[in-house]
């Protein structure tokens, strides 16, 4: 017990940023919760934090038992939630990371319904477009759009299909005419998706399973897909844009669909977490929302 105290203690100044801040949480002394630091640091014969007189950081080796930490007490809170009164409260703490501008507009959401509907669950939410390594940098959770890598020692489930769409601006249509084949579409300005000086093609549906790519011409390349729809919608030419993102400005007649009468190329969105032998219940409610909620959000 007074190892697993130590865990508690320690992983609550690593929240907290400090002793001082830890102490008034657990209601205890700050030096209390200095000397059940040090007497963890001593058992385990490492360093957890980088001490000054003002702050307390933790050390490398503080960081990865900070994590493991983290999933051991999770574990033990849900082993506890499973007993309680015989039923499962859904409760505890999930890092979870998403995509920029899809995880505020789609994810985010459904997730803020979740805590609502569950007082003692808990979010740690990042937004970054970059693949994040699930296992190295402690996410219990990450979506992943268009791939959900090969990663091994991780699991995978679909939860949505992002459908992609041309269109534009009513005022640039009526300048250059509607495109009514994919051939047309390389007679038009494009605005595109552009990262690292590669220009992402749009993809159609063709025959079978096989996509045809289309590389129109540009003079503006956006890293960013709400940016490429700003532009689109200020007349600059035709962008390849997710239904999900275009869906309000459609319909307040600031962009026009094209091409309607071919299939849009999709792409889908998956749940992706760390491999166990057993889904803690926290974490299957977050993916069985997602996927139940998403393809209503995605049309």
């Amino acid at each position: 017990m007074e190892r697993l105290n130590g865990i508690s203690v320690f992983v609550e100044v690593a929240d907290a940023g400090g002793f001082s801040a830890a102490a008034e949480r657990l209601n205890l002394t700050r030096s209390a919760v200095g000397k059940t630091v040090a007497r963890l640091e001593q058992r385990l014969g490492v360093r957890l934090f980088h001490r000054t007189t003002r702050t307390q950081s933790l050390t490398d080796e503080g960081q990865l038992f900070y994590r493991s930490c983290l999933k051991a007490l999770d574990e033990v809170q849900n082993a506890e939630a499973l007993l309680e009164s015989g039923k499962q409260e859904i409760r505890g703490r999930l890092r979870i990371s998403m995509p920029v501008l899809f995880g505020r507009l789609c994810v985010a959401p459904l997730l803020h319904d979740l805590l609502r509907a569950h007082p003692r669950l808990e979010f740690d939410l990042s937004f970054n477009d970059r693949v994040v390594d699930l296992l190295d940098e402690g996410f219990d959770l990450a979506i992943r759009n268009g791939s959900a890598g090969t990663d091994p020692g991780l699991m995978a489930r679909a939860i949505a299909d992002q459908r992609m769409t041309v269109c534009a601006a009513p005022a640039y249509l009526e300048a250059h005419g509607i495109p009514t084949s994919l051939d047309d579409l390389t007679m038009h300005d494009a605005v595109v998706y552009a990262r690292s000086g590669h220009q992402r093609p749009w993809s159609f549906p063709v025959k079978g399973n096989a996509t045809e790519d289309v590389t129109p011409k540009t003079r503006l390349r956006l890293d960013d897909l709400a940016a490429i729809a700003d532009a689109a919608a200020d007349g600059l030419g035709l962008a390849w844009l997710p239904c999900w993102l275009v869906r309000e400005r459609v319909q307040r007649g600031e962009l026009v669909r094209v091409l309607t009468d071919r299939p849009g190329q999709t792409f889908k969105a998956y749940a992706v977490w760390p491999q166990t032998q057993l889904m803690l219940p926290k974490l299957r409610v977050v993916i069985d929302k997602l996927a139940e909620r998403l393809p209503r959000i995605m049309e």
